[in-house]
């Protein structure tokens, strides 16, 4: 029975540097942000102003690059603010996984395609501005999922079908445009 009790803390010492870092790879850290935002620039077909392609580069840190904000506190991506930059592309689910973000707004683009399910992840939004582009398909039920939501701004898009009974679980939400829609 003794050489049981030794064995065991002798097994963790030998083996957690190889599993901690193996565990440490698949933790969530500024280098998922990277490659989140880093695939949302290879989805936007058109930067008229060239700003992702001059400002989002590997050599500085996310928190550097345009439209980008992060929090002092975990040095993660807090906040999206792309309104008004012309851009034009789809969101791609990788985004889903900026999982401290609680500010994402890409309103007054050409962002089209549907919102993929993976933004399901993004559990901290407390603004969420996507109007004024062209999104097509159906107000996700799952956007009833997002309990921080305070503004959800959908208007002047291409989204049909009926308005989500889900939305009515947000008990924090103060803002709510849909106008100009198809439904």
């Amino acid at each position: 029975m003794g050489n049981i009790a030794f064995l065991l803390p002798l097994m963790v010492v030998v083996l957690l540097p190889t599993f901690g870092g193996t565990l440490s790879a698949y933790l969530p850290n500024i280098t998922t942000d990277q490659l989140a935002l880093l695939a949302l620039k290879s989805h936007v077909i058109h930067d008229p102003q060239n700003l992702l392609a001059t400002n989002w580069s590997t050599s500085t840190s996310v928190c550097n690059w345009i439209g980008v904000t992060c929090g002092s506190r975990h040095h993660r991506v807090t906040s999206l603010n792309f309104s008004g930059m012309g851009l034009t592309g789809t969101i791609p689910p990788h985004l889903g996984n900026l999982s401290f973000l609680a500010w994402f707004d890409i309103s007054h683009n050409s962002f089209h395609g549907s919102l993929p399910f993976e933004l399901v992840n993004l559990q901290r939004l407390k603004y969420l501005n996507f109007a004024n582009n062209s999104f097509g398909g159906e107000i996700p039920s799952w956007f009833g999922s997002f309990t921080k939501l305070q503004s959800l701004f959908l208007q002047r898009n291409n989204l049909t079908g009926f308005i989500p009974l889900t939305l009515g679980n947000l008990s924090k939400l103060e803002m709510l445009s849909l106008y100009i829609n198809h439904f």
